[in-house]
């Protein structure tokens, strides 16, 4: 039936769309067991990091001192400031070259 129908529809030039859409009926449906943990712990990171304000979530003492540890080894390497942010992107400043006039 179908196969008829597109044969139809190629004979007489339209075009068929087929729409795939979710309603919200269709997305409350019962999930299994682990997709549902899955989403619950995705949902419970998102809170967490919002919490916490663009710093790590839940990060251990071992984690704290390695990324410390880190930044400091970074900021010897390329010269930082010892209170420069390491994390963010250098601002450069060119001088304006000064140019000697030509004297004629």
């Amino acid at each position: 039936m179908f196969a008829t129908r597109t044969r139809l529809a190629v004979r007489q030039g339209t075009i068929l769309q087929r729409q795939f859409g979710v309603s919200a009926v269709a997305a409350n449906k019962a999930m299994d067991p682990i997709q549902k943990l899955f989403l619950d712990k995705l949902n419970e990171y998102k809170v967490k990091s919002k919490a916490a304000g663009g710093k790590m979530v839940d990060p251990s003492p071992a984690i704290q001192k390695e990324i410390t540890a880190e930044l400091d080894r970074v900021r010897r390497v390329y010269g930082g400031a010892d209170g420069a942010d390491m994390t963010k992107f250098p601002t450069f400043n060119f001088p304006e070259p000064q140019v000697d006039p030509i004297n004629s």
